[in-house]
């Protein structure tokens, strides 16, 4: 196999941390997790106190300064270990990167370190009942009161983190005449009147995250909560842009982590289960089978590696994220559909971690954007794209 070369010894030791952590604090509960359809809020703090939240935040923020390949080590830790109810990513390298990059002083100062204690829970609003991947389409809005604040109207739907957020960021357009030109970016505090959670999604896979609707009724924002201010207001669809290439890389890094762990499951399952007297692994069509698969995984790690060394860089560019985030979670299905087939009928019973990630991979080709989405965007920078 291929060494990889992206991770220092300190990102290494970073790793077997969290490793323990996830050993610790989540393996012994996350099946009880998934039967309530979320996690015990305790281990957000428990997160925050042992250093697992926003690490990559200034430590005048409340983080450590690190790179994001500490962050890159906990994604992969997490996927590979099947804990898909955990929401760090979202709030570690979404949430906070885009009050990082365009909140206010005072808004970093307010949010950030609470979210690296775990005190606050982040989530941010995009999708919509209408409007998924069509960022462009989204209904709700924000309309400038007499006294400065907005009055913000819509509902949104299958929102990460929804139902423990705290602070949530909502796509919303606050001139709705100028179109994708006239979104902002809001910051809708837990408790604000007329913000409702709605019920907890139940979902296919993931049943541990919770997965939320949020309503908004009537939700008087202050001036001070737009993101960003006066200087980002109706450049929110610009901010979006600039941040979905990372976003979509963390999905390719989690379908590149939990398509190995579904191999290393699959080939220590083959080699105890026997079939007309022999381990399954002893048949060519398995071995063949894993072969394929692990070449894939193997061409999908250094295509991915290459993405991030290009995000260090600052070099990541919007086509090829996209082709990261579709070819990799297409590959991520694939590859627990044929570990599925090869564990025979325990494939199909929830107790064995290969039928929990199967179903946990399918929303990979969804969400960030549909493969779809990601194919049209390609074709775009190859210059063929449609209108």
């Amino acid at each position: 196999m291929i060494a990889r070369t992206l991770f220092s010894p300190d990102h290494e030791t970073f790793r077997d941390s969290f490793r323990r952590f996830c050993k610790q604090e989540i393996e012994p509960f996350h099946a009880e997790w998934e039967e309530q359809g979320y996690v015990d809020r305790e281990v957000w703090r428990k997160a925050g106190e042992n250093g697992f939240l926003c690490m990559t935040l200034p430590e005048e923020y409340g983080g450590a300064g690190a790179d994001r390949l500490y962050s890159v080590a906990q994604m992969e830790e997490l996927s590979g270990g099947g804990f898909s109810g955990i929401g760090f990513g979202l709030h570690n390298e979404i949430v906070a990167p885009y009050i990082l990059h365009y909140g206010t002083e005072a808004q970093k100062l307010h949010y950030l370190p609470r979210m690296a204690s775990g005190e606050l829970v982040g989530a941010i609003a995009m999708s919509e009942p209408g409007a998924g991947s069509d960022l462009q389409g989204v209904k709700t809005t924000a309309l400038l009161q007499p006294d400065g604040s907005y009055l913000l109207n819509g509902s949104k739907t299958f929102i990460t983190n929804g139902w423990h957020a705290d602070l949530v960021i909502v796509v919303a357009k606050t001139d709705p005449a100028a179109g994708a030109k006239g979104t902002s970016l809001l910051l809708v505090e837990r408790g604000m009147p007329g913000f409702e959670k709605g019920k907890r999604l139940k979902k296919l896979g993931m049943k541990a995250q919770d997965t939320s609707e949020l309503f908004f009724d009537n939700v008087r924002v202050p001036a001070e909560n737009v993101l960003g201010g006066a200087a980002q207001l109706n450049r929110g669809f610009i901010c979006l842009m600039e941040q979905l290439p990372w976003e979509r890389l963390q999905i390719a890094i989690g379908a590149v982590a939990a398509g190995q762990a579904a191999i290393d499951w699959t080939l220590a399952y083959v080699k105890e289960r026997k079939v007309f007297g022999q381990p399954v692994a002893s048949y060519q069509n398995t071995r063949y089978t894993l072969a394929e698969l692990q070449t894939e995984i193997q061409v999908a790690r250094v295509f991915v590696d290459k993405c991030i060394e290009l995000l260090q860089a600052g070099q990541l560019d919007t086509a090829t994220a996209s082709m990261a985030k579709y070819w990799c979670s297409d590959l991520q299905c694939k590859v627990m559909d044929e570990c599925v087939q090869l564990h025979g009928g325990y494939g199909y019973m929830w107790e064995y971690p290969i039928t929990r990630a199967y179903a946990d991979a399918r929303v990979q080709r969804i969400y960030g954007g549909t493969n779809e989405i990601m194919k049209e965007v390609i074709t775009r920078a190859m210059g063929i794209g449609g209108r």
